[in-house]
Order: structure tokens, then sequence, then C-alpha cells
């Protein structure tokens, strides 16, 4: 799973058949502080994300063919959830 925030979209007006009903989306990974981490990746919206949200990046071929249901799918990344939060933990060093 990445994490990532999405920085835009991508227009198509002819699409496989296994692409209708999702939007296109461009996202950046982040870091868990939220600092760009990568390339950015074009993905499949699962979800309803839009511009500006933080979110969860299967980037797994296989498992995404699965996800919408069609074995032969030209997919690798996919968008599989919106994130509300992100909490870190640090551990204090020694003598801190």
């Amino acid at each position: 799973m990445i994490l990532a925030k999405v920085i835009g979209h991508v227009v198509s007006t002819i699409k496989l058949n296994v692409f209708k009903g999702f939007k296109l989306l461009l996202v950046q990974p982040i870091d868990a502080d939220g600092e760009p981490k990568g390339k950015v990746l074009l993905v499949l919206d699962t979800v309803q994300a839009g511009i500006g949200d933080i979110v969860l990046v299967m980037d797994e071929g296989n498992s995404a063919r699965i996800i919408v249901g069609d074995s032969s799918a030209p997919i690798r990344s996919l968008i599989v959830g919106i994130v509300d939060e992100v909490r870190l933990t640090r551990e204090k060093k020694n003598g801190a």
C-alpha cells in the first residue's frame, strides 16, 4: 500500500469498458509526514476521491484486477481508501 495525495485528474472520452464508471486520477506518493516521495502515479479511483485528498493506493495488478472484477483488465494501481488522519508515534531516545 502507498500513502499518496491526489494532485490531478485525467479526462478520457474513450475508455475500455473496465474503466467506465471510474475516474482516472494522478497521485503523488508521500511519506508519513506528508512530504512527496517517488514518482507521480496514474490510478483508477474506486472510492470517489478528489483533488487534495490523502488516499491509500494499491499498486499490485492482480489484486487490482480482482477488485474491478476483470482478470484481464490492464490495471496496476487503484485507490482503495481515503485517509482521514495519519498519526505518528515517535520513540524517545535514551536521555531525552
